[in-house]
């Protein structure tokens, strides 16, 4: 087994360092903030990550795993170097902003006293190989030291990411030196996935070409559900035919309120920026963006359509966390979305299984009015005499809620499921007034009358009695 560092413990580093070490090898985890630092040391995790808490006491009372702000006490001995800190948007044209990755090779170039082989696990520009290979080359401190570069891209997804793990669909290493690249595979091979070994330049480029991909996926069926709501079709039937061709699958085929989390949009971002540089146009890559956004708008004019004026109205929303199984709150919906309805009058009732703290942090930084904000405990505390309720999370406990129970206690049964959690027959007959994303919904009228409904909205509703057509 292998003596290992990595640099870094936000989302990835601590995800690698625990799994490698779960491999069996020895792994420090470096970080140079102190307080996070103290925190891991007992037991105290910077994210949410299923199973990863428990993963890390087993590694961590086995000796394997360690934390520590000491770089030479983290690089001692070590094999294989990872390189696994943030890199933010850094500018208004989308590049990645690479502070954080030439601090750290700076930090490993003055500290490191043998060779070892450095690994960017960080998404990095195209090139940034080099970069890391020029900041170690010019400050390296001891005449025993020496290196390698290896670009090892990382592929997990958030919620579901010590399974991707140690479960890859494959592998990316890229080197000017094979041999070093050969090394780090080796790190791998308990895993028996397959090996993609290249150029330091084309691993890279895999990394932000698979996130694009994927989020094209993402936008063009989006784009697609706003064309079967405006003629009569439903989009979820319409992905399931599209999936079952093989050359196009299931996968990231979920119409709703687009992507969001710490890949891929700064990622489409990045490689937007990089094509600008290189001279190019990255048309398709700019619709992906915009689509992206008018979805979170979506939402809210969906709600406006409906309600007309929000000044004076409470609305309830179900989720804040970006995706599900996380609490990481990066470009998520719920932002904008709460953001723009409080901007308009409205106050707010927000509930998510975890990303309370993370949500109310998030939300003061982009400078919202917490005192229109309500932080409840359960979603039927959300429902309380709200006039529209919007799901914008899909956690599998919104799946199985008593939706009886929350129709019953709102004010106006508007529901706004903005992640097509719901089947819309079933939601009717409940009494809501139902609006999915992409999903075939009866014509209506105008705006809902502002008394309190609920108590006179029969279990078959005529929907068309009060509402209008949103169009």
């Amino acid at each position: 087994m292998s003596v290992i560092c990595v640099i870094g413990t936000g989302y990835v580093g601590l995800v690698t360092g625990t799994c490698l070490a779960d491999l069996g090898n020895t792994v420090t985890c470096v970080d140079i903030v102190q307080e996070k630092i103290d925190r891991l040391n007992k037991g105290i995790l910077p994210i949410y990550e299923p199973g990863l808490e428990e993963m890390v006491e087993r590694n961590v009372e086995a000796g394997r795993l360690r934390f520590t702000t000491s770089y030479p006490d983290g690089l001692e001995n070590s094999e294989f170097i990872f390189i696994a800190v943030n890199t933010p948007t850094g500018n208004n044209q989308g590049g990645a902003d690479m502070r954080y990755v030439e601090s750290a090779a700076r930090s490993i170039a003055e500290n490191l006293d043998h060779y070892a082989i450095v690994i960017n696990k960080s998404t990095v520009p195209v090139g940034s190989g080099d970069v890391v290979s020029r900041v170690i080359s010019n400050n390296l401190k001891s005449s025993n030291a020496s290196f390698s570069v290896v670009s090892n891209p990382e592929f997990l997804r958030e919620g579901a990411a010590l399974l991707d793990f140690q479960n890859p669909d494959r592998i990316v290493l890229g080197s000017s030196e094979p041999e070093a690249a050969h090394k780090v595979a080796r790190l791998y091979l308990q895993l028996r996935a397959p090996f993609v070994i290249t150029d330091l330049y084309t691993a890279e480029m895999i990394k932000y070409a698979s996130n694009a991909f994927l989020a094209t996926k993402i936008s063009f069926i989006n784009e697609m559900a706003q064309i079967c709501e405006r003629l009569g079709a439903d989009v979820k039937q319409v992905a399931l035919g599209m999936g079952y061709d093989k050359r196009i699958g299931h996968a990231f085929l979920d119409a709703g309120l687009g992507y969001g989390g710490s890949c891929f949009p700064k990622d489409v971002r990045a490689l937007a920026h990089m094509a600008d540089e290189a001279g190019l146009h990255p048309q398709m890559l700019r619709a992906v963006m915009d689509i992206n956004h008018d979805q979170r708008r979506l939402v809210v004019s969906k709600l406006t359509n409906m309600l007309g004026s929000l000044r004076g109205t409470t609305i309830g929303i179900l989720g804040l966390a970006f995706k599900p199984n996380t609490d990481d709150m990066r470009e998520a919906p719920a932002v904008d979305i709460i953001h723009w309805v409080t901007s308009q009058g409205a106050t707010v009732r927000v509930y998510d299984p975890v990303a309370t703290k993370t949500g109310r942090e998030a939300l003061e930084r982009e400078n919202v009015n917490l005192n229109d904000v309500a932080f409840c405990k359960t979603p039927y505390e959300v429902a309380e005499n709200v006039d529209a309720l919007i799901i914008v999370t899909d956690w599998n406990e919104f799946k199985s809620l008593n939706m009886q129970k929350i129709r019953g206690s709102m004010r106006r049964p508007i529901l706004i499921d903005g992640r097509n959690v719901y089947e819309p027959s079933e939601m009717n007959r409940y009494g809501f007034i139902y609006r999915g994303m992409g999903r075939a919904t009866t014509p209506a009228p105008s705006v809902l009358a502002a008394e309190d409904t609920t108590s006179q909205m029969p279990d078959e509703v005529n929907q068309d009695s009060l509402i209008t057509s949103e169009s």
